[in-house]
């Protein structure tokens, strides 16, 4: 397995070279060289899964969002992870590619949309296409998405860009019909998907689950649509996650080259030692719960004589950043996340604690099951996130799960925190989702840093828009600039965070 797994990571080498570029460069972007006729959409899927689920960890995104919801302590060699704003060039220009590059599998496809040797294929592609346009647009906001470029040759550079209230219905219906398509039997893409292997359940299960997710985001913003989403979702046959086997996620090297080591991995390797610390808020959280986790995640530190586990605080002054010595403070933990000799962590896209977590909340509001079902779906959950690498722990301690976890008494908000922050916990890594989450439901209740940056101590709630789109699609910007309630800065709020 391994293998081969590494032959598919050269080719996908071979076919970057080929499909990626400059983002400045618009129509070099997946303009293959003359001499190439064709790509093998399974090495384009490849490649897409890899990319798109790496690039939401490792150093830059860690000390950005994972610094905005408090997992990281960031640092002056990241200015916004202390509230200085900044436009997201790269993660933008990411997106844009991995999108072009679905658009190249639709091309080399076509013709067989209703043929069992490409529909699955292309319904797959368009699931995880949905994915990625969430993450996107739940980033920025209003973003680019029905007048993206439907030819890898033939490059819009005006796009407008559409609201965000309604690019998540469409991305629902563009989800409804994908999952429709997938049919089992189908040719699929087999070793090319580190997700599943080809398996087409397994993928109705990840649409489906991507569909109860979409719902769930929109809670606050559009509750019938919401609720009508989540409630398809929840009873619907195409199943959802159903335990730690389903869990989508790339696997991971520690002794191949870099790009193909976990991201977390990578940092501690190749990144600024300055950017391996994590922050206070999580350190904490932790030990108040007397987290059987802690002890796995970070690395303890001695401090007058006793090993002790201590984070650094986040978005620090000038002065206090002057005062600090970093040894007194815990990165990851040496034996596991950064540790070349731990069995590879793999890196996750979504999991089943997740959907434990939103199935917990949507019983909690009667929506597809009942309030009583709302504590074993959040057992369940916090279950399955203590059982994945690198905590491996086979159960939760009883007191941990009568006390930390336990529903007694509580209002339903009170619930709603304790599954939120047991969410925030797991999504460690993930740090475009854990950003998302944190803004959704309002939890945990983070306290801003000290450095005022350009917020006015304000943690940021979405990432500015690239530099390219003002210079290039200037009328279009300035259109979509106008809808933020405080332009296209940190401190506007996305359509559907209303926390």
């Amino acid at each position: 397995m391994k293998t081969c797994f590494l032959t598919k990571l050269i080719y996908i080498g071979v076919i970057a070279g080929v499909i990626s570029s400059c983002t400045k460069d618009f129509e070099r972007i997946n303009t293959p060289p003359t001499s190439v006729t064709a790509v093998d959409p399974g090495l384009l899927f490849s490649r897409i899964l890899r990319d798109g689920t790496f690039q939401e960890s490792g150093e830059v995104p860690n000390n950005k969002f994972g610094s905005w919801i408090q997992h990281w302590a960031g640092g002056p060699v990241v200015p916004v992870s202390r509230y200085f704003e900044g436009p997201e060039n790269l993660i933008w220009s990411q997106h844009y590619v991995l999108l072009r590059n679905i658009i190249q599998i639709r091309e080399e496809l076509a013709g067989l949309e209703n043929e069992p040797a490409g529909r699955s294929k292309l319904a797959i592609a368009s699931i995880y296409e949905v994915y990625l346009y969430q993450r996107l647009t739940d980033l920025f906001g209003d973003i680019p998405f029905s007048e993206v470029t439907r030819s890898h040759t033939e490059i819009n550079r005006t796009p407008k860009f559409d609201p965000q209230e309604a690019i998540y219905p469409a991305l629902i219906d563009r989800l409804n019909a994908a999952l429709a398509s997938l049919t089992v039997g189908d040719q699929s893409y087999g070793s090319s998907d580190f997700f599943y292997d080809g398996d087409i359940d397994k993928w109705k299960k990840f649409g489906n689950s991507l569909k109860l997710r979409l719902g769930m985001r929109i809670r606050y913003a559009n509750p019938e649509l919401a609720q009508q989403t989540v409630e398809e979702a929840m009873g619907s046959d195409y199943g959802l996650l159903a335990s730690n086997e389903d869990n989508a996620a790339i696997p991971t090297f520690n002794d191949a080259q870099a790009e193909n080591q976990n991201p977390i991995l990578r940092q501690s390797i190749t990144g600024s030692s300055d950017l391996r610390y994590l922050a206070n808020t999580l350190i904490d959280q932790l030990k108040a719960y007397d987290d059987p986790r802690l002890p796995l995640l970070a690395e303890p530190v001695t401090i007058n004589g006793n090993q002790v586990y201590q984070g650094i605080g986040v978005a620090l002054t000038d002065d206090q950043l002057s005062q600090l010595i970093r040894a007194n403070y815990s990165t990851p933990n040496t034996d596991t996340w950064f540790s070349r000799t731990f069995p590879p962590i793999p890196s996750y896209a979504m999991t089943y604690s997740d959907i434990c977590f939103y199935k917990a909340e949507a019983a909690l509001l009667g929506w597809g099951a009942t309030e009583a079902d709302a504590h074993a779906f959040f057992i369940e959950g916090v279950k399955a996130a203590f059982a994945v690498p690198p905590y491996n722990l086979s159960a939760i301690p009883a007191d941990y799960e009568a006390g930390v976890l336990g529903f007694a008494g509580l209002t339903s908000e009170q619930k709603m925190e304790k599954i939120a922050i047991q969410k925030w916990i797991h999504l460690f890594g993930r740090n475009m989702e854990a950003f998302a989450e944190w803004r959704r439901t309002g939890y945990p209740r983070l306290t801003p840093g000290p450095n005022p940056g350009s917020t006015n101590g304000e943690i940021p709630r979405r990432g500015i828009y690239s530099a390219e789109e003002a210079e290039l699609n200037s009328a279009n910007y300035a259109a979509a600039v106008s809808r933020l309630s405080d332009g296209d800065s940190f401190l506007s709020r996305v359509w559907w965070d209303k926390n």
